[in-house]
């Protein structure tokens, strides 16, 4: 007996995704809300600063510096609803990059305007620059800059290879202070620069808050983001005309249903009580998981109409009290959050630095929502297979194509093979792993001795 509780505590599982940022101070806040429905609903009043919406703007606009900031029930939410207040016309082109989520592109055909996908840099995982103002024509309107995994889109593949070399002699992290190449484009072509902050809160460039460097941004608080509401975002802007429009926009939008709030609440609650711990158990925890979901008890992160480039007609609502209460829990420890991603990173660079392995580069300011990993002439698909077999879930979704997750449709959102080389290539080349504040040192090196192992060798990209 005792035998078999050692190893059940040696195996216990590893999840890049799945709900990873809930500690117990967050899973009992969401129980007591729970049996607190009078604390549901959007009591807001704009006079009152204790309101837990209002709270939570004032706190999120402190921190970046930033003017104006509006809560919404989706980071999604939040981007349309900055597009729809731009008031563009149809068929206005956004430039987005290929390797993204489906929940960004959405809302650009939300809001009739036109995806239009640019290329990414293979060291950075973010907008290729030059890519970028190859794609612009009299119809391009706004540049959507995705941070990817925490890494400023501003801090440029080149300028840091260069900054790179003097610092490895120099025995130092790489420096890059270069002009914004993204800025100086867009105004160039008199272009509109959003930021795509929902994998980067609390990043910075040149000692600045990613967030704060285009006339708007919008943050996700998902279930798997730096912070998390299970569902929940924000816009910020200091245009004060633009802030207006969406003040406006998200004071007419409805309520989330009580059934709604009620299934967010549960997510912490389940994800870390049921299905986690019954992970162990022949995969049950996963089937579990998929029943919760199917019988609605439990939202997934993704709906299919959204893999299909649609936004669910009752998707686009306000954010609840309830969520803004569990935001705020999060947000009070983002410092810690973002000290422990940088201490988990920091080990696996230690650790992986004289691998074949393609890390990722470690630029001032940036912060590590994940950690990716670059293999060459390598199945990720067996490697994720081996890995499970391990208890370790590597596969959040962000991989083998160039609008996540896989099984969303390419074509029907926009994109056509071959659009996006290098994002295409990435995709079917990456490994993400977890920096989240439930990895310990213990999980990193479990993490680390198997991809050490032979038969996960690879070589870098």
């Amino acid at each position: 007996m005792n035998n078999m509780k050692t190893k059940y505590c040696q195996d216990r599982p590893i999840f890049t995704s799945l709900s990873p940022n809930t500690e117990k101070d967050d899973i009992v806040l969401a129980l007591k809300l729970i049996f607190q429905p009078w604390k549901w609903t959007n009591n807001r009043k704009s006079t009152i600063v204790e309101n837990p919406l209002n709270l939570f703007e004032q706190k999120f606009k402190d921190y970046l510096g930033a003017k104006y900031a509006f809560t919404f029930n989706s980071g999604r939410t939040a981007f349309l609803a900055i597009l729809k207040c731009l008031t563009f016309e149809p068929d206005s082109e956004v430039l987005i990059q290929g390797f993204t989520c489906n929940a960004v592109v959405n809302p650009i055909l939300a809001a009739d305007l036109k995806p239009v996908f640019v290329d990414i840099e293979e060291e950075t995982l973010n907008i290729n620059p030059d890519d970028l103002e190859k794609k612009i024509t009299d119809k391009s309107k706004v540049v959507l800059v995705q941070h990817t995994f925490g890494l400023p889109a501003f801090a440029k593949a080149a300028s840091f290879a260069e900054a790179a070399t003097k610092a490895e002699s120099a025995g130092k992290p790489a420096d890059v202070s270069e002009d914004n190449k993204i800025v100086e484009i867009c105004k160039k072509h008199n272009l509109i620069l959003i930021e795509d902050c929902a994998h980067s809160l609390g990043a910075t460039y040149n000692e600045k808050k990613l967030g704060t460097f285009g006339t708007a941004a919008f943050f996700s608080f998902g279930r798997d983001k730096v912070i998390s509401s299970v569902f929940g975002g924000m816009a910020i802007t200091n245009d004060e005309e633009l802030a207006k429009r969406i003040g406006e926009y998200r004071d007419k939008l409805p309520e989330p249903s009580y059934f709604w709030i009620f299934q967010q609440l549960l997510h912490p609650i389940l994800t870390n009580f049921l299905v986690i711990p019954f992970y162990n158990f022949c995969g049950l925890g996963k089937w579990m998981l998929i029943l919760l979901q199917k019988l609605k008890i439990l939202s997934k992160a993704v709906q299919n109409k959204e893999k299909k480039g649609e936004m669910p007609a009752n998707f686009t609502k306000k954010m609840p009290e309830a969520l803004a209460i569990l935001a705020l829990n999060q947000f009070d420890k983002l410092n810690k959050i973002l000290a422990h991603q940088k201490e988990i990173a920091g080990f696996y660079r230690e650790n992986l630095k004289n691998t074949d392995f393609s890390l990722p580069p470690d630029l001032p300011g940036r912060i590590y929502m994940r950690y990716s990993l670059l293999l060459k002439d390598k199945d990720t698909d067996k490697i994720l297979k081996k890995a499970r077999k391990q208890k370790i879930f590597l596969d959040d979704g962000w991989r083998k194509t160039a609008i996540v997750p896989p099984d969303t449709n390419q074509k029907k959102l926009g994109y056509r093979a071959g659009d996006c080389p290098i994002a295409e290539k990435i995709a079917e080349n990456i490994i993400n792993l977890p920096t989240h504040i439930n990895i310990s040192k213990k999980d990193a090196k479990r993490i680390i001795d198997f991809l050490k192992t032979k038969h996960t060798e690879a070589r870098p990209l």
